[in-house]
């Protein structure tokens, strides 16, 4: 089934002139260069003993992590230097790209704040750098997740040095308005990065809750005040409250953002850290959210530079946490600094699993296009779909199999969605796919009225010995008319197969 579907986009493609099938070499040094920007944790941090000068991996390693997790990585915040380590990994090496000429990695230390001084001036030398290293051509930057906000902030703080060094960014999954479900549970009651039995080998969700405490990048996760949300997050909490007549009641309270604040220092107030025998008070930290308030100031006066284009590609499809619950009607909350012992419940939204798709493509920048990608928040850079997005975006191959030279038009992919269900006994997958042709020809004003989408129609069958191996796929292609150098193609399709 999924098979037909998959005719039927490639039959459009070879419609559209879009499809060429030329071997690419495994290297390719007229590729423009590449930075790669992870997100939270996707950067490898070491410990150097200052005695001898060796250094040891802290972050990520198996054996024995949560024990050196807890003794050399947690750290304890300084306001007054914004500072709390850095190192330089991350993901492929594929379509001809070489490492240390057209591809690059900017490790960082992912505890710190989006806008710390000495990350903004290690990506300003790393951009430098890339930029000599190819031969003076611009780069091309990819960042993941929470690596969206840094690479932002270095914009809205150094646009100037943005500009001469960068032709385009891509963003991906990328929490440009926060990602409140998950920072509300990471704040109460701490984050694993693997689940069932892999957790006996890793750091422990507690102890990963004791650092992002004081991780002023966490803060800057929270749900941006001044973001208009169609679904506005919440804390909410069942408790038990007494009447002036002496009778009590169970009341579910609700706290939007702001008010959330007051919840999590009384919930934290008596949070305590045993670092080297000594315990340590570990409070929700105002410091630290004055400082992530002031970089969601400077997040939002971020400008794209005219010469540089923008691309945004977010999760969609998952069950993502967005507001949370403690408590029942059943088990009201008596004592908020319990709240870490409780596991919440969950509002729901669509997107990545970590990062509401709302928030994700909610840039507030001049984007050449947004497309959401059904994925999981991490697992979505390993999507067959994101792969082909970014292979068209970075113009790799030789011919760019979304570039038609002779007619100088350039295909770009809007929008992707895939649903499948079952219904009476069949298996039913939808999809719709569009594109936009963009195109130098000058349109013909005086018939723009005149003109009606072309409607074509494919249809493709496979037949098998027996009823429960057949399965059917039809889909209708809209190409609307071209519109201020513009053209609308829209492809929805549809297959059905017996459930086996």
């Amino acid at each position: 089934m999924a098979v037909l579907l998959e005719e039927i986009v490639q039959s459009v493609e070879l419609w559209l002139k879009l499809l060429r099938d030329k071997p690419q070499p495994y290297v390719d040094p007229d590729l423009d260069p590449v930075l790669l920007v992870p997100g939270v944790a996707g950067s490898i941090l070491k410990s150097v003993d200052k005695a001898n000068g060796k250094d040891e991996r802290i972050w990520v390693r198996i054996l024995g992590a949560d024990h050196e997790f807890r003794t050399k990585l947690w750290s304890k915040f300084d306001p007054s230097t914004g500072n709390f380590f850095f190192q330089d990994n991350f993901w492929f090496s594929k379509w001809g790209f070489q490492e240390g000429k057209t591809l690059f990695g900017f490790g960082y230390d992912f505890r710190q704040s989006n806008r710390l001084q000495g990350t903004m001036e290690q990506f300003a030398a790393k951009l430098e750098a890339v930029y000599n290293a190819s031969g003076g051509k611009k780069i091309n930057i990819i960042s993941h997740s929470m690596g969206g906000l840094l690479v932002k902030c270095f914009l809205s703080l150094h646009s100037d040095i943005f500009e001469k060094y960068v032709q385009k960014w891509i963003a991906i999954a990328a929490p440009f308005q926060g990602a409140p479900g998950y920072v509300t549970s990471a704040f109460l009651n701490g984050m694993s990065f693997v689940e069932g039995w892999e957790q006996n080998f890793f750091i422990s969700k507690w102890s990963m809750h004791q650092l992002l405490i004081e991780c002023p990048s966490i803060y800057e996760l929270m749900a941006c005040r001044n973001f208009h949300w169609e679904h506005i997050p919440l804390l909410e909490i069942w408790r038990e409250k007494k009447a002036a007549d002496g009778n009590s009641h169970i009341i579910l309270e609700s706290y939007q953002s702001e008010e959330s604040v007051e919840i999590y220092k009384e919930a934290l107030y008596s949070n305590t850290v045993n670092y080297n025998g000594e315990m340590i008070p570990l409070p929700f930290n105002l410091e630290i959210l004055k400082m992530a308030n002031e970089t969601c100031k400077i997040l939002s006066r971020a400008k794209i530079p005219s010469q540089v284009k923008f691309y945004n590609i977010y999760g969609t499809n998952l069950e993502t946490p967005h507001s949370v619950c403690y408590g029942s009607d059943d088990a009201p909350v008596t004592d908020l600094q319990e709240l870490r012992n409780i596991q919440p419940k969950y509002v729901y939204v669509d997107g990545d699993g970590t990062v509401p798709a709302e928030s994700a493509k909610a840039d507030g920048l001049n984007a050449e296009a947004r497309v959401g990608v059904p994925g999981e928040h991490r697992g979505i850079v390993c999507e067959h779909h994101v792969f082909r997005i970014l292979k068209h975006w970075l113009k790799v191959g030789d011919p760019d199999p979304f570039y038609n030279p002779i007619n100088d038009y350039v295909i770009l992919p809007t929008a992707y969605e895939m649903e499948r269900y079952k219904e009476k006994g069949l298996q039913v997958t939808s999809l719709k796919e569009e594109w936009e042709i963009i195109s130098e020809e000058q349109d013909d004003g005086d018939n723009m009225a005149d003109r009606k989408p072309l409607v074509s129609s494919i249809s493709v069958s496979q037949s098998g010995d027996d009823q429960s191996s057949r399965a059917e796929a039809h889909a209708t292609v809209i190409v609307h008319p071209q519109n201020e150098g513009k053209q609308h193609v829209e492809l929805n399709a549809m297959s059905v197969s017996v459930d086996a």
